[in-house]
């Protein structure tokens, strides 16, 4: 893994019995276990928070608002209603055509540009085409990269990441 943009401070609680929590004060990941934890579940449990708020911490970074626009006048497709990074464990994004709202998965912030850009133009298409009919694909293909892109999530999903859309 990567170098954190933040220290990672773990605490013991009597009080916690069965969750681990996480929340950042002061630039401190501050991961709560329950006292009867092992050191073993402790590590894993600290890493496994840790590598979920700097995921959060890259998609922040990341104006999806603009980006999508930008695709959307540049591949003549729809723009959403609504656009947001969310929690997602078995798909890069997801749309809902009849409400203009898409959301992409903050495991995609951590890709390349050109991957995050596929993933949203795969998304915006959906906004016109719902299915994956080869009317859609006829949309993703004015990007570029797409097979380059596809190819890359194909072998992100074979480490056990999330799944395509």
């Amino acid at each position: 893994m990567t170098a954190l943009p933040f220290a990672v401070q773990v605490n013991r609680s009597a009080r916690r019995r069965k969750t681990v929590g996480a929340q950042m004060k002061g630039g401190v990941l501050v991961v709560t276990v329950p006292a009867w934890m092992s050191k073993a579940d402790e590590e894993r449990w600290a890493a496994e928070m840790a590598r979920r708020f700097a995921r959060k911490h890259t998609a922040a970074a990341i104006d999806l608002v603009d980006r999508a626009g930008a695709l959307a006048r540049r591949h003549d497709l729809p723009e959403p209603t609504s656009i947001t990074w969310a929690e997602m464990t078995s798909r890069w994004g997801s749309c809902t055509p009849a409400a203009g709202s898409i959301r992409i998965s903050t495991a995609v912030a951590r890709f390349p540009p050109w991957v995050l850009d596929y993933v949203l133009v795969h998304e915006l298409a959906h906004l016109r085409v719902a299915d994956h009919s080869p009317a859609f694909w006829a949309l993703v293909e004015r990007y570029p990269r797409a097979e380059r892109a596809r190819g890359f999530l194909i072998a992100k999903a074979g480490d056990g990441d999330e799944i395509l859309c």
